[in-house]
């Protein structure tokens, strides 16, 4: 392993640009956690490393383009993958014409598709965990919170993560993005699975809505009493 660069420092893991036999490559590192028992943390990393390089390794089986896995080093929680050399989603929507974001979010649409089929939540479904690259290939990246669930609501809260991110960044494509989105989700599940993970989708949506007005009102409430 070449000379490693420090490129992004998150709160689960820090994610490093180098050479490993001879490829450009991205290591991620879970950093260890001061405040938890070091034996439980150890094993806490150690799972979340071996889960999110197994979900990839299967997201690649499925059709997903993601980042290709080199090497993995559950003991040390290390992943290193492929350097994919693009632009964040979130980035080209701004200034894309309507056939990009119809090509590119009907292939998101069908990716996530393939993964739910296969019981794999992303975890962290948003435009900037999404990448095109300078070659035109959509890559789905950060699988750090993926899992294998079978629950519908897992699959739910994917699309919905998605959408309040175009709700958050953009707002004025949100509706057209959602079409093209689920035009291509549909293509792989069927209508009957859509219909279904939209009904919770809308489900989520409602609870964070009844959750936000409660605190709003408590907030409203807290400055009356404040004010007497």
């Amino acid at each position: 392993m070449d000379e490693l660069t420090l490129i992004a420092s998150g709160a689960e893991a820090n994610l490093y640009r180098g050479k490993f036999l001879g490829y450009d490559v991205v290591v991620k590192y879970r950093v260890p956690k001061a405040y938890r028992d070091p034996n439980f943390d150890r094993s806490v990393r150690r799972e979340r490393t071996l889960t999110e390089a197994r979900v990839m390794f299967t997201a690649m089986k499925c059709g997903v383009r993601v980042p290709a896995v080199l090497y993995v080093d559950v003991d040390n929680a290390l992943i290193v993958m492929e350097y994919v050399n693009g632009r964040l989603l979130r980035d080209t929507l701004p200034t894309s014409d309507e056939g990009f974001r119809r090509k590119y979010l009907e292939l998101l649409g069908s990716y996530v598709g393939r993964l739910h089929l296969n019981n794999i939540t992303h975890g962290d479904l948003t435009t900037s965990n999404v990448m095109v690259t300078y070659e035109g290939l959509l890559y789905l990246i950060d699988f750090g919170l993926s899992r294998i669930s079978y629950e519908l609501e897992d699959k739910a809260v994917d699309i919905h993560l998605l959408i309040r991110s175009f709700e958050s960044t953009h707002y004025n494509l949100t509706k057209e993005l959602v079409k093209h989105f689920l035009r291509g989700y549909t293509s792989v599940v069927g209508i009957g699975v859509v219909e279904a993970v939209m009904s919770k989708v809308r489900e989520i949506r409602l609870r964070g809505r009844y959750v936000e007005e409660r605190r709003l009102k408590g907030v409203e409430e807290s400055s009356t009493r404040s004010h007497d």
